[in-house]
Formats: structure tokens, sequence, C-alpha cells
């Protein structure tokens, strides 16, 4: 009578409760919220706070069970109640122990709580399969903490990402391989799928994806965001205002991190304009690429320069040769000229001073000395390739007075709009000779382009060498295109036009229609400069390069998306393809060595130096025998760096040659490449 008294009393006062909480609902209908619903709400909410407490129900049940069941064998048997609360443990513990019961009672007791026994096992199953499944499904999306230390981190996902890794396990190939982070708004999966499809290989560089957001610190605590020794953050697809926006609140997050960071930050930008902004947040921490603004320059310089293109393929991606900045204190006290060959197996092409607080000077006088600190500036192969070396014995350069002849008019046609396109004609004005042309071919009307210049900055009356000529038409329509003398501009750009920017493949197949129509209509203009050479020389020959710049007119062709530049270099249909792919390989040199993004800004300025490719007669006469040094210093007398050469014959040009010292026969024809001044 006891046990039945002690069990059913919680029974009994919850009960009462209940009665009297209902008897006071009806009394105040503001209180509608009976005892249950109050009862449960507690519950869950103390199951939804406080991580360990299903854990703890579990224990408590348990010991009410084992408590209310000792209770009850108490009433039933004849043992002490501590023996009962043993025997209730067992039965709870092993549900088999209870076929000893003899009397009614005792084993209906007996089998109640064998099933509650039953019943907690079973909970505490439930309870430690989710926990497995939980931490499987965590390390599956990603939410465990990357312990990793001097990696790079990747913050977004983009169409660059491809070209982005396989430059850093290029770049790490000479260490053994590296660690890359990324961490995107995506499912950990689905990114590691679509970079296990990616077809390079990766040389020892682990790539390792998480999900999360770079604007919440605790993502960004989670990839140790404060030990990585670069940071570098993509551009979003699509509109560049808000991809440029998001960047500048990513700048934002990483320079709240309490830690601090111990690397440096490389943010791609789709707008010249925000630049300004995001170094204002990140300061010293920053360096910016701005993706649009990198290949409107590359095009320009290239539109000028044919073949510049595959010079600065091979410079800015790690295959071949690349800048690297190091001090060699033995070379302290030498002049810049003597610097200049004590590398066999690099170039140098500038220092960085000491004394002017670390400022990069490319292509110095010759009479320049090296003081204690300055560090020298090289093209090589690897960081590790190379090493200065005794002076080798060089014959005195005799000066050949021959003068470059002088810049000539050119008449250059762009096809579509760029949102920057008031940059681009500032460039263009700086680069061009007097009494140039430059024929825009957009859907945009004439009337509204003056105004939409004017909104970008643009002066037009400040524009000295170049002279607009405006034509209304739409670039993939052939009629359109027919209105226009093709056969008469020196080169011709297809830009990536901004009606379909934001999507890559619609920009790409706008490209590619306007580019095969260009080419179809110049070949029954001109249809013998079409089959010209064509069987000797390959479509990226320099020879077939030069010829396509002096017979008709060279395309290029902006393509965002890097599949399609390899479709059009398959195949063979445009001289020039300037993709993202470009973008990628500078994110990637700046992130390994920050130093190198004010190189490649004075390279790509309207002022300073810049790559310029020289025919050989500036240097040489016909079949002249001569070293690579010997060549190098009479350019060092018309105060230019040469790098590298391209032979007649050769399909490629040769960036930092080895055996400097060997003498070779040389041919006029062949061409020099040269850091110089811009004209």
């Amino acid at each position: 009578m006891v046990s039945l008294t002690l069990l059913s009393m919680p029974v009994l006062a919850f009960k009462y409760i209940d009665y009297v909480s209902r008897s006071r609902s009806s009394e105040n209908i503001s209180e509608e919220v009976s005892l249950n619903k109050q009862l449960a709400y507690r519950v869950d909410l103390f199951l939804s706070v406080h991580p360990y407490s299903k854990p703890l129900a579990l224990l408590v049940a348990t010991l009410l069970l084992i408590f209310l069941g000792g209770l009850a064998l108490f009433g039933v048997k004849d043992d002490s109640l501590a023996e009962c609360l043993w025997l209730s443990w067992t039965y709870v513990a092993d549900s088999g122990n209870h076929t000893d019961s003899e009397k009614v009672g005792e084993r209906l007791v007996s089998v109640s709580i064998s099933f509650g026994g039953m019943l907690i096992f079973a909970m505490m199953l439930g309870l430690v399969s989710d926990a497995i499944s939980e931490k499987f499904d965590s390390l599956r999306k990603g939410r465990s903490k990357v312990v990793e230390q001097n990696h790079t981190l990747i913050l977004g996902w983009s169409d660059k990402l491809g070209s982005l890794l396989n430059q850093l396990a290029i770049a790490n190939e000479s260490l053994g391989g590296g660690i890359v982070v990324v961490m995107a708004e995506r499912d950990k999966e689905e990114m590691e799928l679509d970079i296990a499809k990616m077809e390079f290989n990766f040389k020892g560089t682990s790539v390792i994806c998480r999900s999360g957001s770079p604007l919440i610190l605790a993502d960004l605590k989670k990839v140790s965001v404060s030990k990585a020794r670069a940071i570098i953050i993509l551009a979003e697809d699509g509109n560049a205002d808000q991809s440029d926006a998001r960047a500048l609140r990513t700048v934002l997050s990483l320079t709240g991190v309490k830690e601090g960071l111990r690397g440096h930050i490389v943010v791609e930008l789709s707008d010249l304009d925000n630049e300004v902004l995001v170094k204002l947040v990140g300061g010293d921490l920053v360096e910016t690429v701005v993706a649009h603004d990198v290949i409107g320059r590359l095009m320009i310089q290239c539109a000028r320069q044919p073949g510049l293109a595959q010079i600065w393929e091979d410079i800015l991606g790690f295959e071949n040769c690349e800048f690297y900045i190091k001090r060699w204190s033995q070379l302290d006290g030498m002049h810049f000229e003597d610097v200049l060959i004590s590398y066999p197996d690099a170039i140098p092409c500038g220092i960085k001073v000491a004394s002017l607080g670390g400022k990069i000077i490319l292509n110095p006088d010759d009479s320049y000395v090296l003081q204690e600190g300055d560090e020298v500036l090289v093209i090589a192969e690897d960081d590790d390739t190379y090493a200065p070396a005794p002076l080798p014995t060089v014959k005195e350069a005799s000066f050949i007075h021959i003068a470059r002849t002088a810049r000539k008019p050119q008449k250059i046609l762009l096809c579509g709009w760029r949102r920057d396109i008031d940059d681009m004609l500032v460039v263009l004005d700086a680069f061009l000779a007097p009494g140039s042309e430059l024929w825009m071919f957009n859907e945009v009307a004439e009337k509204e382009r003056e105004q939409k210049l004017i909104d970008g900055g643009l002066d037009i009356s400040r524009l000295v060498n170049i002279t607009l000529v405006n034509r209304e038409g739409n670039a993939v329509i052939r009629r359109h295109l027919e209105s226009l003398p093709l056969q008469s501009f020196d080169s011709i750009l297809i830009l990536a036009d901004e009606s379909v920017e934001d999507s890559a493949i619609q920009a790409d197949s706008r490209s590619l229609a306007t580019l095969l129509l260009i080419r179809d209509i110049q070949a029954k203009r001109l249809p013998m400069v079409t089959h010209v050479q064509r069987g000797s020389f390959s479509q990226g020959s320099w020879i077939g390069e030069m010829q396509q710049a002096s017979d008709k007119s060279v395309i290029i062709s902006e393509i965002l998306d890097p599949r399609t530049k390899n479709l059009l270099s398959m195949s063979k249909i445009s001289d020039y393809v300037l993709s993202n792919e470009l973008v990628s390989m500078a994110l990637a040199m700046v992130a390994e060595d920050r130093q190198i993004n004010d190189v490649l800004e004075e390279l790509f300025a309207e002022e300073g130096n810049e790559l310029q490719i020289r025919q050989a007669d500036l240097y040489l006469r016909e079949g002249e025998e001569l070293s690579f040094y010997e060549v190098l210093l009479r350019a060092r007398q018309r105060r230019e760096v040469m790098i590298g050469y391209r032979l007649a014959d050769a399909e490629r040009a040769v960036i930092n040659p080895p055996s400097k010292s060997k003498r070779q026969r040389w041919s006029v024809k062949d061409v020099f490449v040269v850091i110089a001044e811009k004209e």
C-alpha cells in the first residue's frame, strides 16, 4: 500500500495542478495556456538550449525508472528497499533477469521494469546513432575546423578558381606541394566534386573545402584565417557593383579578426572605381587586382604589339619564367650594368631600393650602385633555380646607329561596350600615335555614348591622339558589320559586351559569333591575304602573327570562360585570346609575393616601363654572330632590359634564355622582348 501510494502521488499531484490551472484560466481569460502546454514548452526549451540535455534526460529517466521500480518491488517482495533498488537496476540493465520471479505481483512489476529498460536502451541507441550521424554530417558538410598554418586561403567561388588552383599548384611544386583552403557558400561535396573534375595535376598540393560565409567571423576562424600566409578574395560572377560591395564587406570582416592576420589579402575587383575604397578599408594588408582593368589594358597592349599576348602568358604563369625578388649581399657595391650579367639563369630587370622605403625601380640606370638592404628583381624559372656567379667575359657592345621608326597613326575598331570603356579610351590615347582613329561599334545610341563617357569621368575634349568615330549596330548581325571597312583596320578588339556581361557563356557566345562573322567578311574582301602562308606557318607562329598585323587586322577577343579560350586556341580562328585565365595568373602571383603587384601595375599603366617587342635590326646586322649577353648590352645603350627573343622560324618566344654567353647567328627577321619606357 505504501508503494502504491508513493507511485500514485506524482500522478495525483499533476492532475490537481492541471485542474487548478484550468479553473484559474476560466476566471482569467488572458491566461489560456494549460499546464500541459507549459510543461511541454519548458521541456522543449530545455532540450533545444542545453547541448547535453538529451543524455541528461536519459539519465534522469533511467534513475526514475530504477527508483519507481524499486518502490514497486518493495511493495510486492519481502526484501529490503536497497535490495529492491538493486534488483530494479538489474531488470533495467538486462531484461532477462526477471525469469526467476515466482509470484504474480512480482512478475507484473518485473515485466514492467524490463519493458521500461528496453525503452531506455532503445533511446540510448537512438542518441548514440544521432550523435554519430551528426558528426559525420558535420564532416561531410565541411563544418569542422581546419588545423593548418601557412596555407593559402581562397574565399569565394568563380570560374577563375580552376586556373587559380592550377597556378598555385605549380608554384608550390618546388616545395613538394602546399595546402590550399577554399571556403564558399556552397555544399562541400559539390565543391570537391567540381575540383575533382579539373583536368590538371595538383603536383602534391592538397585542396581542402569548407562551407561557410566570409562575412561571418566564426566561419573565418573555422578555416584558420589568422594563420594563412595569403588570403585571396574572388569576385562573384554577375553584377560588378554587387560583387565589389561583397568584397568590401569581406575585407571588413577580415580586419575584424581579433587574432590578427599573418598574411596579406589579395582582392579581385570588378570595377576600377571601387579600388580606392577597398584600399582605404584594408590599408597595408590589401593588394588589389582589378580583373576588368587588367584584361582591358592587356588587350590594348596586344593590339599595339602583335605577339605580346604569349609573352604575358609566359611571364604571368608559373609554368615558365616569372618575377622574383631576393636580396644578395654579395652584390652590394656593384653597378646595375654588372648585375645584369651576374645571373647565368636569370635576368635582372629592377631593384627594390631600401633607402626609398622598399620602392621597386624597373629598368634603373646602369650607374646605380646596389646598397646594403637592396633586393634584385629578376625573371627566373623558380626562386631556387638562380644565384649570382662570377662576371663572365663579354665583348664590348658597339652601338648600332639605327633610328627606330616613329610611331604611325593606327586605325582601331572596338566592337562592344564595356562599363569601363572610358578608362580604355584614356589608355589608348596615351599609347597611340597622334592622328589615330578609334571606331566604336556597339548598340548604344550615339546620343547616349557621350553622356555615358562623361558620367564615367572622361572629358572627350582632352583626347589628343585619337579621334572617335561612332557607329551604331549589332556586332552579331552580318549586314551591320558589312557596313564597316573591316579590311582597313590595324586592330580589332572584340569586347565582352556589358549587356551580357553577367553571363560568361552568353558573353563568350556573342564574342565568338562576332569573331566568326568578321573573319568571314575579311576572307571575302581579302581572299589572297586570308590564305597567304597558312600552310607554312601555324596560327600562333611569330611570322604568321606579324603578317596578320601588317596585311590585315589583328583580332583580339575578350573571353570570360577559360574553356571557351581553349576551344578558340585549338580551332585557330582567333589571333589572340585574352581571358580571365590571365587574371587568375596575376592573382596567384600576387598571392605568392605581394611585392610583384607593384611591378605589374607599372607594366600595365600608361606611364613608366612596359613590355615591348623590338625588331632585331635595332641591335644587330644580318648574320651577325653574338651572344645573348652582347645583344643585351647593346639594348642597354638604348636604356632597355632585354628579357628574351623569338627567332623568325620559331613557334614561341624564349624568355630568360639559357646559355647566355654562347654565341649564335642572328637574323634581322628575329625579334627581341624588352622592358623599356613607354614612348
